[in-house]
């Protein structure tokens, strides 16, 4: 493999390992809600 070769795979896992960071990040700030039925009733339980 050449060093262009080698510079081309370097940028794709950097280019992957930024997105997966930032799909992660996206996906620990969204707001969530929680939804429990039991003895006591439905209860909704929302973090936004």
């Amino acid at each position: 493999m050449n060093r262009n070769g080698l510079y081309l795979v370097i940028g794709v896992l950097l280019v992957a390992v930024v997105a997966f960071g930032v799909y992660t990040y996206q996906q620990q700030t969204r707001p969530g809600i929680e939804v429990r039925v039991d003895e006591q009733g439905i209860s909704i339980d929302g973090n936004g």
